[in-house]
């Protein structure tokens, strides 16, 4: 089945199996941000935006983008200048081993592109399906609470997928 979409603004048009999930096939093209964890929908790591929502690209079928607009972390930095919520992560070491902050990225950045009245309970609720193994999520709230800062002070920037 052939399939109709565009990944951080990026149009693409690809044969399908009807079953493919949609993180395999952003893999496959490229888009190597977007982790493969638990394959069932519990880790978090390959968190997208589907159409301005976050989801789980590991329970999205392939299909299901056709004509939607996907946002991967890679397409969160434009002209190789990190966006605000990326440098609120590395500044706030929000990152140990990497694994999990890809998806924790794109959750974040969901509920930051809906509102700006953020407090550690919505930050912490916020990341609740991203499991880290590393961090202990303390880093990760502040970064996350560091990156609505940034947006109050209008240093925030939406992303068109």
């Amino acid at each position: 089945m052939i399939v109709k979409f565009a990944v951080n603004g990026r149009q693409h048009e690809a044969d399908v199996e009807p079953r493919m999930l949609l993180v395999d096939l952003l893999r496959e093209l490229g888009y190597l941000g977007v982790h493969k964890g638990c394959d069932d929908g519990k880790c978090g790591a390959f968190t997208v935006a589907l159409d301005d929502r976050a989801v789980k690209s590991c329970i999205v079928l392939a299909v299901q983008a056709e004509g939607s607009r996907i946002l991967t972390v890679e397409g969160l930095a434009r002209n190789g200048e990190l966006h605000p919520l990326q440098k609120a992560f590395a500044e706030n070491f929000a990152v140990q081993c990497g694994y999990c902050t890809p998806g924790t990225l794109m959750n974040t950045y969901d509920l930051l592109s809906k509102t700006d009245d953020i407090d550690v309970e919505s930050a912490r609720k916020a990341i609740t399906g991203n499991l880290c193994r590393c961090t202990g999520y303390v880093n990760i709230v502040k970064a996350i609470l560091a990156a609505a800062d940034a947006k109050k002070r209008g240093e925030w920037r939406k992303v068109e997928a």
